[in-house]
Order: structure tokens, then sequence, then C-alpha cells
């Protein structure tokens, strides 16, 4: 039986991930990632690299994707909140454009399989946030891309109630539009 429950969403290849967690008096345990589990779920990529961050509150990572050396990613949160958002890049894709967010927090302790061909990011709604992600390939920065992360085309309902002001890197400030993208041949 499976540790974990996984939630197919609007975009097909995307998942949130719950563990199951044990916990009692003392703290908890879980599993944060079993390959025979996410194998038996149709999951079987293969991780090759971990992540972490550390932001503060009102800081927006995003939207990042490589051109090659395409990332999956499992994403998850270990210390604060972050409202994280993929959006559907593949070209030819069905549901190209479409995003899907989910708060992943410290306590709701929900994953998110962000696969390759998408574009990622996430906003920190809490003081502070640890942030963790295990890729699928190893990070190649001559082939770093993006898309805005308030593109109207797009259409992300960022919740920033409470955010006083987005922090943004000047790559983030500079990223293109999605029509931008599209103009492009053959991107990834």
């Amino acid at each position: 039986m499976s540790k974990f429950n996984f939630i197919k969403t609007k975009i097909k290849d995307l998942y949130i991930i719950e563990p199951t967690v044990f916990g009692d008096s003392r703290g908890y345990f879980m599993e944060s990632y079993s390959k025979r589990d996410f194998f038996e779920a149709g999951l079987t990529m293969e991780f090759v690299q971990d992540n972490e961050s550390k932001s503060k509150k009102g800081v927006l990572r995003g939207l990042h994707f490589q051109t090659k050396h395409t990332q999956g990613k499992l994403v998850r949160v270990v210390q604060g909140e972050v409202f994280d958002v993929a959006v559907d890049m593949r070209d030819g894709s069905p549901t190209f454009g479409l995003w899907e967010g989910v708060l992943l927090t410290a306590d709701n302790k929900k994953q998110f399989y962000v696969p390759e061909g998408f574009a990622h990011g996430f906003l920190v709604v809490s003081d502070e946030a640890v942030f963790q992600y295990k890729c699928t390939d190893y990070y190649a920065p001559e082939y770093d891309g993006g898309v805005l992360w308030n593109d109207p085309d797009i259409g992300i309902e960022w919740p920033l109630e409470g955010i006083d002001e987005v922090l943004l890197s000047d790559k983030d400030k500079a990223q293109q539009t999605l029509k931008e993208f599209k103009q492009q041949e053959n991107p990834f």
C-alpha cells in the first residue's frame, strides 16, 4: 500500500502529492519520496540533484524553465508557506499556457511534481520559507529561460493579500511574455 496520495490536476502529468504522516506527542515521521511508490503511480522520473532555498515574505522566484536539459521537479516546503505554481509550456499540449497552483506548507506537507516542459515559480506568503526540491536533470544556466510572473495571458491568481511588495530578481523582472515565448522556433 502506497504511503502517498497522488492527486491528478487539470493538467496532464502534473501532480499534487500528499504523504502519509505518522505523528504522536513526540513529533512525526513521513517518507517524502519512495521510488517504488512513485513508479507504481506512473511517476518514473529519476532525480539527480536536490536544491534548497530560503526566502522572506513577498519573494517571488520564477517562472523558470530550461530550454535544454529540462528539469522535472518534486517540490516541498520544510519551513513556512509558499504558493507554488506550474505553467504548461509544452509545445502542442492541449493545456499549453494553463497554470496550476497549490499552497505548500510545513504543516500540510503537500508536495508538487512539476514535470519537464513546465515553467515553475513560487511566492513566499509566510514571514520566511525554506523550499526544497529534487530535479530530474542538472542545472544548466546557459539554457535558462522563463516567462513573466504576472503575464495577463497566463493570468495566475497569486495570493498577494498581506504582501506589501513582490520581491523579484532582476532576471525575473525582465522575463519574456507567453506570446514572446510562442514566437520562438522550437524553444525546447
